[in-house]
């Protein structure tokens, strides 16, 4: 089974919308995906979203499922400076590089800033939800694995955000959510690609074939875009 996760294309967050250039990047991306042979589309409740799905939905004759977990990963938590909330990624390097727990799978949410925040209850709606859907298509979570039940070559399309696909691969990899958050940059319209692998008879974990990957721009001539970098020194939604 091959299961593909899009970035929405560069937004407008004033409008919760797509740039003239995120529209763009909608288009050339929906040449790509509305290609292959994709067995559901699920995507976020956000107008960005919904708006980077709508060419390849089109193209293909489709419709999304629309799933409240795949919005943006929302878990605010204390900024530790002047007492305001912010994304639980908007970290300084000083910070969390300095926090053993971050570097942990099952301790980084004992983090003091982490504590502050709905942080481990919205990551384990997004690993439910998740887990919801690829036991419809055929992959059971048991434990850090997959059972085949009785499992399958569907391709799944999930269209959605920066942080929320993170938490996914955390949750199918095993790789702590913050280094995937700190470490990472997803660029607008980006794919990334996991593929199940059945090692053993039932026994399935995923591999990543490739993460944030831009090709459909590239081969039109169009750059990809660095919305969601944060600016020196500042802080700012990456969403």
């Amino acid at each position: 089974m091959k299961l593909i996760l899009i970035r929405h294309g560069e937004p407008d967050y004033s409008i919760d919308s797509l740039t003239e250039k995120g529209w763009r990047e909608a288009e050339m991306l929906s040449k790509r995906i509305s290609k292959l042979p994709v067995s559901a589309f699920y995507c976020s409740p956000l107008g960005r979203a919904k708006d980077t799905a709508k060419a390849t939905l089109q193209a293909s004759g489709a419709e999304a499922k629309i799933l409240p977990w795949l919005r943006e990963f929302h878990a605010p938590v204390d900024d530790g400076i002047s007492g305001t909330k912010t994304i639980p990624w908007d970290f300084m390097p000083g910070y969390w590089t300095n926090r053993e727990e971050f570097y942990h799978r099952d301790l980084w949410f004992e983090n003091e800033r982490m504590k502050t925040g709905p942080v481990k209850e919205e990551y384990g709606k997004v690993a439910a939800g998740l887990d919801e859907i690829l036991k419809k298509h055929g992959y059971e979570r048991d434990g850090r694995l997959y059972r085949t039940v009785p499992g399958s070559d569907d391709t799944i399309v999930l269209f959605c955000h920066f942080g929320v696909i993170c938490v996914m691969l955390s949750h199918l990899l095993g790789i702590p959510a913050p280094l995937l958050w700190q470490g990472f940059f997803l660029a607008p319209s980006s794919v990334t690609i996991l593929e199940i692998e059945e090692r053993a008879e039932g026994e399935a974990y995923f591999r990543c074939k490739g993460t944030g990957d831009t090709a459909h721009l590239y081969v039109n001539g169009e750059s990809a875009s660095n919305s969601g970098f944060f600016p020196r020194q500042t802080g700012r939604n990456f969403k």
